[in-house]
This record gives C-alpha cells, structure tokens and sequence, in this order.
C-alpha cells in the first residue's frame, strides 16, 4: 500500500513568512495587541494568525499541530507537553464524574496507573477486557460507558488491535474509540481506520532523538475544539503546553519519520528472525508464526513495516537481568526505558514500564517477569547487533537449552 501522506506533508511545508525553510520559534509567553477587540475574540475562539498566550497556542504548536493532523488524516490535532498529558486530557475531557471505560487490559503501565487508580478518584471507572474479545468487550459496555481505549500495538506484549471492528463495536453503541498510536505512526493511521481519537506520546518514533517530552491528541474538529475551550477544555486548564523551541524541533524531525521508521521495523524484523531461528521466544507482529502478522497485513501501511519493537522472553526476571546486563556491557544496545531512539533500547517491562500493573494482571496479559522488550534503533549494520546479542545470550547459557527454557516459561 503505498501512502501519500507523506507527499502531502513535505508539500505543507511553508512557514511563517514564506521564507524560512524551518518552523520559526516565537519566544514569547503572550502576545501583544493593537485593539482590546481582537484580545476579546481570541478568548472566544481562533484567528488565523493570531496569538494569545502561549499556554492557549503558540506558532510553532500550531505548526506542529496541522502537520500532525494531516499525518493522521485527521480534522484537527492539539499538542501536550508528554504522551501522558495527552491520553490524561483526551480521556477526561470525554468522560466526567459517573463515567465508565472500557479499556484494554493490555498497556503501558502508566496509563493502567491512571485508569486504575487516578481516575475513580474523579468519578471515573474502568473495566478491563482483552481488547481483541469483541464480545467481552461489547458485554462490558454500558449505559455510563463513554469510550473505548486500546493500542494500536500494545505495549508491551505486541498485540495488534482490529481497530475497523473496535469502531463498529463504539459506533454501534454511541461511545468513542480512543487509540494510542505511539508504536506504530505511519505504519497504522486509526483515524482512516476509524478511531475517533488518535493520541501519541511524540517522545518516541515520533520525535526520534530522545531529548524531549511531548504529546498529541488528534481526532475531529468539534473534540479539538472542546478540549482548548477556555471555559471547560483539558489541554487549556490542565496547562499541559509543549515548549515552542521542542515543537518546531519535532516538526522538522516529522520529515525523516518515513526513513526511520522503514529502518528501524527492519531491523527489529531482522533481530526478532534471529532469535526465533535460535529457538526463543519472541513477539513480533511481522514474524511469519505471529498470531497478528495477518491482522497487520490487512490494516498497516506495510512500506513502513511491523513496527520497530520486538520482546523476547527468557522466563525469569534474573536470567532477564543477566542477560541485560551482559548486552549492555557487550554494547548490543542501551539499558534504558522509552523507544524510537536511533540506538536500540532494552529495559524488562514488568520490573520497570509495566510495574504499575499488579503481579495477577501482568500474568493475565501473559507479560512474564522474564520479558524483555527491544526497540530496534537505526544501527546501519544490524548484524553486528545480532552477533554481539547471539553472544551475549551464549554468555549467560541461554543458547544451548532452549528446550528446557521453552518448558520452563509455558
């Protein structure tokens, strides 16, 4: 499937005065104004080309925000200050006191944090179901539910959500369907798919470097402008403001996502084929034994590949913690939590990004203490990373007992 969004991206790209090649940065908090007129309807809604407060939007977010929206083939995009004030905001502004969700019970662990214990302190209840059982989650929909939140591709446990179905599901029933899509930009668009909010944490594939925080939340027109409301919005009170200089910084970095992410799902692909061929146990949607490889097939843009995380799982949290801290060592990677960094990047997901979620509920998700999750980086000879991995997992004995290993962890 070839993709014409990126075309259409490079052709937006015109800013400011028509002469800078790159988003210009405004460095002011607020801004000044001729007639107290102008200041007044600013409050009650946008003026092209006009700025109020940097906190309500600044050129530079703006700039990001309308590349952002037509990334996802979106009305409109609002931009946050982390991947966490996004999904924070987009969530209460569409649920109040008495609300329900339905959720999947397969997440980042931050956001089950925030279902499970933040948001029933505001009225707010979640139910948590295998996203990927339509008919458990339609049994758990309700006359108070609201919304349905998953993820494109779970994280950590690689799952690929049937977002067309998900939507007829939300549709059938009046709710929204909200998609984390911080895994796989480019690769999945939930809005064509028909999510009715797509939310990123931009600190990963998005951005790219690993040098700042940033969120989205992308969805129709009348959502946007619900949550910058300066009455009632999330994204205004909540004060959840990107830095100017950051959001210009990851507008430019939008005009590699299509390079990198083809370079880093490859070489995940590449790494996740090497460890099944030595007998572990591996989760990536692209290998051909996935139980999701056909899903992605039918729903991805695939010129961009399965995605750039992989998992292996080598049973128990000390064979995992030797094992990283051999391919630290061996410079397979870095030990360091996030993803989407041009070097790859490994961290044990149920003593670190998954900690949230309880014991009971990790092993429900099938998430073992001995997971570990890989973000494939942008090495330009991934075999050197395969050799320096296949060594390092024959240094801790975990090659060469590979049946006993598959025993232990089924």
């Amino acid at each position: 499937m070839q993709d014409p969004v990126c075309g259409r991206l490079f052709d937006a790209h015109v800013f400011g005065e028509r002469g800078g090649v790159n988003p210009s940065v405004t460095d002011s908090s607020t801004f000044a104004f001729e007639k107290p007129e102008t200041m007044e309807e600013l409050f009650s809604h946008e003026i092209e080309g006009r700025f109020l407060y940097s906190r309500h939007s600044s050129p530079a977010n703006r700039n990001l925000a309308e590349a952002l929206a037509l990334l996802e083939g979106a009305e409109a995009a609002v931009t946050t200050a982390s991947g966490m004030s996004a999904i924070s905001c987009a969530l209460m502004q569409q649920c109040g006191a008495g609300d329900e969700i339905v959720a999947s019970r397969t997440l980042y662990g931050g956001t089950y944090a925030l279902l499970k214990h933040v948001l029933p302190r505001f009225g707010i209840e979640t139910r948590f179901v295998d996203i990927n059982d339509l008919d458990e989650a339609a049994a758990r929909l309700g006359p108070r539910t609201k919304a349905i939140f998953c993820e494109s591709i779970s994280n950590p446990m690689l799952e690929a959500a049937d977002i067309p179905a998900l939507s007829r599901l939300a549709k059938a029933r009046g709710v929204a369907l909200m998609v984390d899509n911080t895994f796989s930009p480019l690769i999945i668009q939930p809005a064509r798919l028909g999510a009715d909010v797509t939310i990123y944490s931009l600190t990963k594939f998005v951005n790219g470097a690993s040098d700042c925080l940033a969120g989205a939340i992308c969805g129709a027109s009348s959502f946007v402008d619900r949550l910058k409301d300066v009455c009632s919005g999330m994204a205004m009170l909540a004060g959840p403001a990107l830095d100017g200089f950051r959001a210009a910084q990851i507008r430019k970095n939008l005009h590699t996502l299509h390079l990198r992410m083809r370079q880093h799902s490859d070489n995940a692909l590449r790494i996740a084929q090497a460890l099944e061929s030595w007998g572990l146990k591996v989760h990536y949607p692209g290998l051909a034994s996935s139980r999701w490889r056909e899903r992605m097939r039918r729903l991805a843009n695939l010129d961009y590949g399965f995605g750039g995380v992989l998992t292996l799982d080598v049973g128990d949290r000390d064979a995992a913690n030797r094992l990283m801290a051999r391919m630290s060592v061996a410079r397979v990677g870095l030990l360091a939590v996030s993803l989407g960094y041009f070097r790859t990047l490994f961290c044990a997901p149920g003593s670190s990004t998954s900690s949230e979620i309880p014991p009971a509920e990790r092993a429900r998700m099938g998430l073992s203490p001995g997971l570990i999750r890989i973000s494939a980086g942008l090495e330009p000879h991934v075999g050197e990373v395969i050799a320096r991995l296949r060594q390092c997992l024959a240094e801790v004995g975990l090659i060469g007992r590979t049946r006993v290993l598959a025993a232990s962890i089924r």
